[in-house]
């Protein structure tokens, strides 16, 4: 049976995922910006929080975890390459490695450069991949620590997962992201399409930073580095794919 995930919006524009496995009561948080939204979660759903599931070091993803690690006792998971900037790990991962959440299993994902130690994870099972500020929805982090080619290897892992995988980021930067993609790919329909729709989803109350890897390789500009017409488009057709989105990542930093 797949996980009952629950999105908590947190701070101004963050959010923390809950996933829950209802045949053994298991419950993860990926992320804790801050404890009081995901504790309010756990209790409206009923749920008792097992494992603490950490994508990289910055504020806005670690700073309630040791606030909600005490008020459950919850096993914390993060990247041992991260370690020296995270609260203490009870269990550090690597790219390969494994997470165990009730009956399902994980799969980390070294996702370098928005940070040096972010990692990813990927529940295929449950169709579910946690991303963090890595792939963000219609964008990526922006390169704080890694260089172009960290981040780009990083997508590329992403982009090489299932078409059906729900994409689960760290942040609604939805508005922002849509005006930058039209400025480089306004001629895509796939892309006025998901506009339109985002303004409607957004009325309904849906969170804004899931959306399925499907539509982020036909819609993120991103992960369209690899496209021909989208290369065309920027003056660059004989541009690597990595240097097309390093100009693109350029372009967005100044956007």
């Amino acid at each position: 049976m797949p996980f009952m995930l629950h999105a908590v919006p947190c701070l101004s524009d963050n959010y923390a995922y809950l996933i829950h496995d209802p045949a053994s009561g298991a419950t993860a948080v990926i992320d804790v910006p801050e404890a009081a939204p995901v504790q309010q979660a756990l209790a409206a759903q009923g749920w008792n929080l097992t494992d603490i599931l950490i994508t990289h070091h910055h504020d806005d993803h670690i700073a309630g975890v040791q606030e909600l690690r005490a008020a459950t006792g919850a096993r914390v998971w993060g990247a041992r390459a991260d370690a020296h900037r995270l609260p203490p790990l009870d269990h550090a991962l690597a790219e390969g490695d494994s997470v165990t959440v009730g009956q399902e299993t994980g799969h980390v994902l070294d996702v370098s450069g928005h940070t040096v130690g972010h990692i990813a994870f990927h529940f295929p099972d449950s169709k579910l991949a946690f991303t963090a500020d890595s792939l963000m929805a219609l964008g990526c982090g922006r390169l704080f620590e890694g260089t172009a080619q960290q981040m780009w290897d990083s997508l590329t892992k992403l982009m090489d997962l299932p078409d059906d995988t729900v994409i689960c980021s760290g942040h609604d930067y939805i508005k922002g992201n849509a005006a930058f993609a039209l400025s480089v790919d306004g001629d895509n329909p796939d892309l006025a399409a998901r506009i339109t729709r985002s303004g409607a989803d957004r009325n309904d109350g849906l969170p804004m930073a899931i959306a399925p890897l499907s539509l982020e390789l036909a819609t993120n500009p991103f992960l369209r580095a690899t496209d021909p017409g989208m290369k065309a488009s920027l003056g660059m057709p004989q541009a690597s794919d990595v240097d097309t989105f390093a100009h693109l990542r350029a372009l967005k930093d100044k956007f």
